[in-house]
């Protein structure tokens, strides 16, 4: 096929089929006439005169002007009146480029669309059924996390030196994306290769269309999720869920091709070091300060383990992370976003390397994706890494195990979409988070502390919250009308109260008391408490900070992240 897919000549730059629309601001496809054409001649290859904006090839017979080029970014539109160009500019600096060859893809699809051409690129990617391990589709409705692989396979001419020889490749670089429902933030959770993990069995579908179930292992290292005994990225999906507790939806992998062809593709990526480095073993060499690095020598950038920190693979994730958010920034620069030859080279480069699950190896999903993706600020992308300790079963340490002391909070604000950044309080302050209906709960007479009828259940806070909350209702707040209902049936992220329409009233004092947003109020029905009357109903969630003290939208505990930053930060390696 060649680059629009129907039938012209390979020679046909792709991007040349691209013209923006001054109307939209946006890059459209224009395809050629359905019959057999020959490209136009260039202009200083035809004779004859020039006459009132036409070209002439013989006396009587007309030839199309040639397309004007799209002028450079900074230039308007000729006929655009009015056009305000920051505008666009605005618009560019929202998208975001995950990692590596994986979401290249992204500017694209999200930036000039074109179904033609899509289809193209969909016939460069790669996909694996991975059964139930992951969602059998994608919706645009919820919050979503993919899997990103990159590999230590050798594939492709220039990487005898990388990987192993003959592998299958395995787990190398992993990180698990998390997009917020409401888009306005995303996590990305780097996890070390050397981590020590029990890989469960895993069922496979073999090239014949059977079904292979591959044995698990028990205490080895993360990256033989995939690559070891067969085992696919359906094997290393269902290995995060049962270290995490998080299951991945999706997975997207690439090798080392991503790294070295994007950053050629958009003429290199600015890093930053802390001292000089001269690494015989990846071949990096860098002067201290400020450097901008492209194919091979960025592939050197984030592999090398020997150049940065005490030489781990912990070090070398801080440094990957640092690389992703400067090719992130690289990759929505309007120098990028405005050159359809970069688009084009960049979503050439990722889907040529990239292998992705079975529900989303379709064109339609993929641009779902990118156009949701395409949301999310850049200052609300925390990068962050599974917290570990030393494997203490070792002498010469080696291996990593979960940290039990800060991973599970984590791993449980993930699970239950709950931003690391301050997102929420921004929410807040712009008014964005409760809409008119949900900010009217708190409008309205409030019932006397006496008069509230309430029960307390701990759905999430620590041991003992419900006991302590109702101490404080009953002896500080004047709630006499209280009692402890024990446990919720299941743990939830933030404090609710629910009540019935007529208790209103009393909700309204209730939530004035204890701090609540509109959006904690659920208007529901009442139940019976011990003494056969309706009450309300207050289910302290993980947000629950202690007896007494505000609840409301950022009373969620900053969790403990070991050297977390976010995609806006410009970062020096040491």
């Amino acid at each position: 096929m060649d680059a629009q897919g129907r039938g012209r000549a390979d020679d046909v730059d792709p991007a040349d089929q691209w013209v923006l629309n001054p109307r939209t601001g946006e890059y459209e496809l224009r395809m050629p006439p359905s019959g057999p054409s020959a490209p136009s001649a260039p202009e200083s290859s035809v004779p004859g005169p020039r006459t009132a904006g036409r070209r002439t090839s013989a006396p009587g017979r007309e030839v199309p002007p040639q397309r004007r080029r799209r002028p450079e970014p900074e230039e308007p539109v000729p006929g655009r009146r009015g056009r305000r160009p920051e505008k666009k500019k605005s618009r560019g600096k929202k998208v975001l480029l995950w990692t590596g060859g994986t979401m290249a893809f992204v500017v694209l699809v999200a930036g000039v669309g074109g179904y033609v051409y899509l289809k193209h690129l969909e016939s460069n990617v790669s996909t694996t059924d991975v059964g139930n391990a992951g969602s059998s589709s994608f919706s645009k409705d919820e919050a979503f996390n993919i899997l990103i692989i990159g590999t230590d396979k050798r594939t492709g001419a220039g990487n005898e030196g990388y990987g192993d020889k003959g592998s299958a490749g395995h787990a190398d670089t992993n990180i698990l994306l998390h997009v917020a429902k409401d888009r306005s933030n995303a996590t990305a959770l780097s996890i070390p290769r050397d981590l020590i993990v029990d890989i469960p069995d895993c069922e496979t579908v073999q090239e014949d269309g059977t079904k292979k179930v591959i044995p698990g292992s028990e205490g080895v290292r993360f990256n033989q999720s995939l690559g070891d005994l067969g085992r696919d990225a359906g094997c290393t999906m269902r290995t995060v869920t049962e270290t995490t507790g998080i299951k991945p939806d999706h997975f997207m992998m690439a090798d080392f091709n991503a790294v070295k062809t994007l950053t050629t593709a958009v003429d290199g990526v600015e890093v930053c070091v802390e001292h000089a480095v001269n690494d015989k073993k990846s071949g990096l060499v860098l002067d201290a300060g400020e450097s901008k690095v492209e194919g091979e020598q960025a592939l050197a950038f984030v592999r090398t383990r020997h150049a940065f920190g005490n030489e781990g693979d912990l070090d070398r994730i801080k440094v990957q992370q640092q690389f992703l958010g400067s090719l992130m920034r690289k990759m929505s620069s309007s120098d990028t976003l405005t050159s359809p030859t970069k688009l084009v080279k960049l979503a050439e480069a990722a889907t040529k390397a990239l292998t992705v699950d079975s529900a989303i190896g379709n064109v339609g999903t993929l641009k779902d994706i990118a156009l949701e993706l395409k949301k999310v600020p850049p200052k609300n992308i925390t990068f962050a890494t599974v917290p570990v300790l030393d494997n203490p079963a070792e002498k010469v340490k080696a291996t990593v195990v979960v940290n039990e002391a800060k991973a599970p909070q984590i791993f449980d604000m993930i699970k239950n979409d709950v931003s690391f950044t301050e997102v929420e309080q921004e929410k807040k302050e712009k008014k964005k988070k409760e809409d008119a209906a949900v900010a009217a709960r708190l409008e309205g007479t409030k019932s006397d502390p006496s008069e509230i009828r309430v029960r307390v259940l701990n759905g999430g806070a620590p041991t003992g919250s419900a006991q302590q909350e109702l101490n404080y209702l009953q002896t500080r707040a004047g709630v006499t009308k209280s009692e402890n209902a024990g446990n919720a049936p299941a743990d939830i992220a933030r404090t609710t109260l629910e009540y019935a329409p007529d208790q209103a009233d009393q909700a309204r004092a209730l939530a004035e008391i204890l701090g609540l947003t509109g959006a904690a109020m659920k208007p529901g029905e009442s139940v019976t408490n011990s003494q056969g009357l309706p009450t309300m109903t207050l289910t302290l969630g993980k947000d629950f900070k202690g007896a007494g003290v505000k609840l409301d939208a950022t009373s969620v505990k900053k969790p403990d992240l070991d050297n977390a930053s976010t995609a806006d930060q410009k970062l020096c390696a040491s």
